[in-house]
């Protein structure tokens, strides 16, 4: 049995029930994010080699381990979520397939090879530096949250140097951030392909942003259906369940 730290608790993924994975309120906890960009990546479905970025408590390497048997690497700044991202690896008997490496994504590390991914995933810090008396009392949510540690250009510099030519990346953001994501995709010689934007219900504005770019790729972008969360009685619609829930 996992012995727990603080104020960690045990959760399971709600996509599959046997998969367990360490939280904690005051550290890190997953949000419905990172399910939305583990269920739109483009996944390789018998072999591949996966990276994800600002990995967190490597929730997005679980969930994408349900998608694919290729392997996947986890890549975490902050020591303690890298340490949570390893143990609930281990809980789940993923060495083989998941591994986390604690560094930052600026830095080349020589666990994480260069031009070599098929596919980098990101679900990266969304707000703007704050002033230092903005920032959270919290030091992991505010590194979490802000950029603080790394920019958006910080990140798409780091995508491209890791995923191979013709590779993908895939991103979850904010919608008012999507110019700047385009801008620096083709900065960085990645070229938006898919797009779909996500809303909390209908006659609601859009809150969460997918995109996909593919490195050196040639021009032309699809814009998915919109995809809603919330019915009017605030149950999830039948599309929502189908990716929290896989069912």
């Amino acid at each position: 049995m996992e012995t727990l730290m603080g104020d960690e608790r045990l959760d399971y993924l709600l996509i599959d029930e046997t998969m367990k994975i360490i939280q904690s309120p005051t550290v890190f906890s997953y949000s419905l994010d990172a399910v939305l960009l583990a269920q739109f990546a483009y996944m390789p479905i018998n072999r591949g080699d996966i990276l994800d970025l600002c990995t967190g408590n490597g929730a997005i390497p679980l969930l994408l381990s349900k998608r694919t048997k290729g392997t996947i690497t986890g890549l975490e700044i902050q020591p303690r979520l890298a340490h949570m991202a390893s143990r609930s690896v281990a809980l789940n008997n993923m060495e083989d397939r998941i591994h986390i490496v604690e560094g930052d994504l600026k830095e080349r590390h020589a666990a994480i090879k260069q031009s070599f991914y098929d596919v980098v995933t990101c679900n990266p810090p969304y707000f703007a530096t704050p002033k230092d008396t903005e920032h959270n009392v919290n030091e992991h949510l505010t590194i979490a949250r802000h950029e603080v540690l790394c920019t958006l250009e910080d990140v798409i510099k780091a995508c491209k140097l890791y995923v191979k030519p013709g590779g993908k990346i895939s991103i979850v953001h904010r919608p008012e951030r999507l110019t700047d994501l385009i801008t620096l995709f083709r900065q960085y010689k990645i070229e938006p392909k898919r797009m779909q934007l996500v809303y909390p219900k209908m006659g609601k504005p859009a809150n969460t942003l997918l995109i996909e770019g593919v490195r050196d790729g040639k021009p032309g972008l699809t814009i998915l259906s919109p995809l809603y969360i919330y019915e009017e009685d605030e149950t999830y619609t039948e599309e929502a369940r189908k990716i929290i829930y896989g069912k």
